[in-house]
């Protein structure tokens, strides 16, 4: 599969999300996106219990582990690639997680404003 340039939202080489649990598009711990990533999972967040309660809610249950699909399931404190639009969501909700930029894939900015993901950043 193609694979966009690796470049986060500072415009740096863009930093590894989690491999415990392996997370992104492509199952590489890295937020990396490209073409066939219609739901531009390129947002690198730190799981909350309040985020994992709406995403359930939402209808994607992130938090239940599903050995079929060698998903582990996520609990508070997990770091993981989510999708720019269910980032933008929790954030309208007042439910977004903390975000890592430097594993924030540049994509991401093509739907959450960089002001947006910059109030929820690890780093500030």
């Amino acid at each position: 599969m193609e694979k966009d340039p690796s470049l986060n939202v500072l415009g740096e080489e863009l930093a590894s999300c989690s491999r415990d649990p392996v997370t992104g598009f492509f199952r590489n711990g890295c937020c990396d996106t490209g073409p066939m990533d219609h739901g531009s999972h390129t947002v690198c967040a730190v799981m909350t219990k309040e985020f994992l309660a709406l995403s359930k809610y939402l209808g994607n249950d992130l938090s239940t582990p599903r050995p079929e699909f060698q998903f582990p399931g996520l609990k508070p404190g997990d770091q993981w690639c989510l999708c720019a639009s269910r980032f933008l969501q929790a954030h309208d909700e007042g439910a977004a997680p903390r975000v890592n930029l430097a594993a924030t894939h540049q994509r991401a900015l093509e739907i959450v404003p960089l002001d947006v993901l910059t109030l929820y950043a690890l780093e500030a």
